[in-house]
């Protein structure tokens, strides 16, 4: 069974640690930032942990597990 190609959407918009966490960008960082609380504001310029549900899958994508 040949090798699986690695899923090069995926692999754009995840990184995956030395710790095997898997991260993703916030959405909605480019306009219309005026409207969000502050709150919402400062929490999009930091990367978030992908939910447990979908690490093994975007591992599997990225060829990472």
């Amino acid at each position: 069974m040949p090798k699986q190609k690695t899923h090069k959407a995926t692999a754009k918009r995840v990184r995956v640690t030395r710790n095997k966490k898997v991260l993703k960008r916030y959405s909605g960082q480019d306009h219309f930032n005026s409207r969000n609380p502050g709150k919402i504001t400062r929490k999009k310029r930091r990367d978030t942990t992908l939910s447990p549900a979908f690490t093994k899958t975007v591992k599997i994508l990225t060829n990472q597990l």
